[in-house]
């Protein structure tokens, strides 16, 4: 299959050819970072999906506190099993509200990696030690959560890509 010979996939494929337009509203799906998705962008073609992930890294290392402020606004509490935010509801509500009363936006967190099973502990646990983080060390482990958010949506979207 032409294109396939350099290891390349269709689904990455897709995201290299896909019209530039497309490829960052897609990529805004993974962190809404308007210069993040422009920089991922302008870089195609990716000859895996390695070079992507490396390349999307180094875009986001290199957003200002403001533009992680920015992309913060878009995200949401961590995915989870299902029956998980009904059966520790008070719990994790009370660590998110403290949570976002001391640094001002919603905790992020990635929990690819984690098994369903231990997902809310892992979560609880997270949120629990990080508000004992001062305002710039939790920025610095926001924005690293930023980053491994972004990769694994990075991950599902290309794996989404193909025909």
């Amino acid at each position: 299959m032409p294109g396939q010979s350099r290891g390349t996939c269709a689904p990455l494929d897709a995201f290299n050819t896909a019209p530039a337009e497309s490829a960052r509203r897609a990529l805004l799906t993974c962190l809404h970072s308007p210069r993040w998705a422009d920089r991922v962008t302008a870089h195609r073609p990716y000859p895996d999906l390695p070079s992507l992930l490396a390349a999307a890294d180094e875009a986001a290392y290199d957003l200002t506190p403001r533009e992680v402020a920015q992309a913060l606004t878009r995200e949401s509490l961590p995915h989870l099993p299902p029956g998980t935010y009904e059966a520790a509801h008070t719990a994790l509500n009370a660590a998110c509200a403290a949570y976002e009363a001391k640094f001002g936006h919603v905790f992020v967190i990635s929990v690819n990696g984690v098994s369903p099973g231990e997902a809310l502990d892992h979560v609880l646990t997270a949120i629990r030690s990080r508000l004992a983080n001062d305002p710039e060390d939790e920025r610095q482990v926001t924005a690293e959560e930023l980053r491994r958010l972004a990769k694994g949506r990075l991950v599902e979207l290309v794996a989404h890509a193909g025909p």
